[in-house]
């Protein structure tokens, strides 16, 4: 029979978390490689073309006038008030995906453009790097995994530095 042995992994990330300074960076080549940056450049310009076609497509179909319009159909049937509703309630989800899929689309642009000027991978807050794994998922990414925390529970505002007393996970 093998014996199991159990790790207290948030022991050990305690332990080098006091024992190891967290580094941090004012230019992205001191946090990630060229091949690295090229890797995040060639995975934004991706996703920005594959929006940008999404964009297109959703922005059609939401300003579409009516189901009559969207069908084609030329005949002189009248329509349902209810079909009416259900339609107005179709094009303002799509309006709102809209705004969201255009949002993203501006953030990767940044994105774009902060990998030409040096500050790509580095949170905007904090100077720390933003894990590779986070830009993997999500390379246009603008702050740490930290900070983006402490925006969600309300401690600071998106872009605000981290009060004096509050600690960085």
């Amino acid at each position: 029979m093998k014996k199991r042995i159990y790790i207290d992994k948030n022991a050990m990330k305690n332990d080098k978390k006091k024992n190891e300074p967290v580094p941090v960076y004012t230019k992205t080549s001191e946090y990630l490689s060229a091949e690295e940056v090229e890797h995040f450049k060639e995975l934004l310009s991706e996703k920005r073309k594959e929006m940008i076609g999404d964009v297109n497509h959703i922005e059609d179909e939401a300003l579409k006038k009516s189901r009559l319009d969207a069908s084609g159909d030329l005949s002189s049937m009248p329509i349902h008030m209810a079909d009416i509703g259900t339609d107005n309630y179709e094009q303002e989800f799509s309006l709102n995906l809209l705004d969201s899929e255009r949002k993203i689309l501006r953030e990767i642009d940044f994105a774009l453009a902060r990998i030409e000027d040096e500050s790509f991978g580095i949170c905007e807050a904090t100077g720390r790097g933003i894990s590779k794994a986070r830009l993997e998922a999500r390379p246009w990414a603008r702050y740490c995994i930290a900070y983006a925390k402490l925006v969600e529970k309300g401690v600071v505002k998106e872009g605000e530095p981290v009060p004096e007393g509050v600690e960085l996970d």
